[in-house]
C-alpha cells in the first residue's frame, strides 16, 4: 500500500504591505514573491503551519 503525496497550491491574494515582519518573512519562506503568484508545496505540518500564519493573505487549493 503506497501513501499518496498530497500537494497544495498557495496563491497570494492580498498585499503584504502593512503586515508585520513575521508575515512578510513567512511569505518569503513559502516562495511567494508578488500578488497572484502561486507556488506548489507538499502538504506537511510545517507548510500548513506557515499557511495558517498568513491565512488572510493567501488562497489554498488541493492539487
Amino acid at each position: 500500500m503506497t501513501k499518496s503525496i498530497s500537494m497544495i497550491k498557495i496563491t497570494q491574494t492580498k498585499s503584504v504591505i502593512g503586515s508585520n515582519y513575521k508575515k512578510k518573512r513567512t511569505m518569503k519562506a513559502l516562495g511567494i514573491r508578488k500578488m497572484h503568484h502561486s507556488v506548489t508545496h507538499k502538504e506537511s505540518p510545517e507548510i500548513l503551519g506557515m499557511v495558517n500564519r498568513v491565512r488572510e493573505l493567501v488562497k489554498v487549493e488541493k492539487v
